[in-house]
């Protein structure tokens, strides 16, 4: 398979998803902001890894998805036309997670950051005015 077709049918498969899990009643995924946030199938369309961001709790949310997966499967196959609807498998995307981490980390660090500069830029100062006396 060519890989915009590829991608195309990943980019269908986010968008239907996003979909029918708003369908889904169950109160582990009706219960809480579920997103889908990418898709990976494979080339001979047997399998798709699914990619999912969820405020709340996680670990719920995702036996929520997985016992509604055969709801999901035949949404999907009403929705996306392709000869064979993949098995699907879900896995917690920590990305957001990851990143508000990080800048958490860079807001504590950025007053030490600007301390040194500006002790730096005050040490340079000290040395030039040094090297003009000299001079």
């Amino acid at each position: 398979m060519a890989g915009y077709r590829k991608a195309r049918i990943n980019d269908e498969t986010v968008k239907a998803l996003s979909v029918i899990i708003r369908e889904v009643k169950d109160p582990r995924v009706s219960g809480a902001f579920v997103s889908i946030t990418g898709a990976e199938v494979t080339p001979d369309l047997k399998f798709a890894k699914v990619y999912f961001s969820a405020m709340g709790a996680g670990k719920d949310v995702k036996r929520g998805l997985e016992s509604a997966v055969g709801f999901i499967r035949k949404r999907l196959a009403e929705t996306l036309n392709l000869r064979i609807t993949p098995e699907i498998k879900f896995y917690e995307d920590t990305s957001m997670e990851y990143g508000a981490n990080i800048s958490r980390l860079l807001n504590q660090i950025e007053p030490e950051l600007r301390a040194a500069e500006a002790a730096e830029a005050a040490e340079r100062a000290a040395l030039e005015a040094q090297a003009e006396e000299e001079e």
